[in-house]
């Protein structure tokens, strides 16, 4: 198995290490798991720009079919959000009375 020693800034280390640690749990090895899963991710997914335009342009034409306009969709969108949001407060509140 292979060994990679990474120098970054401090601020972008402690950002990792919460995200690492939250995703695979403080654990031996949670790090490397990480590691491995973004170095994957971003060599398979690659960073070519030709890519992410053909993966884009794929998209064109999927929502053709619906027939409310991207505001009504954006209203909806946010509501639903809010309402999320709003029932999690209520449940909180009406758990310290």
């Amino acid at each position: 198995m292979g060994e990679i020693k990474i120098v970054m800034p401090d601020d972008l280390e402690r950002v990792f290490r919460k995200v690492a640690m939250k995703r695979f749990g403080f654990r031996k090895g949670s790090m490397s798991e990480a590691a491995r899963e973004a170095i994957e991710n971003w060599s398979i997914g690659g960073d070519n720009a030709d890519e992410q335009e053909d993966s884009w342009n794929s998209l064109e034409g999927c929502m053709k079919h619906v027939k409310k306009s991207s505001v009504q969709l954006q209203h909806e969108a946010w509501n639903s959000v809010i309402e999320k949001h709003s029932k999690k407060s209520r449940k909180k509140y009406a758990n310290r009375h």
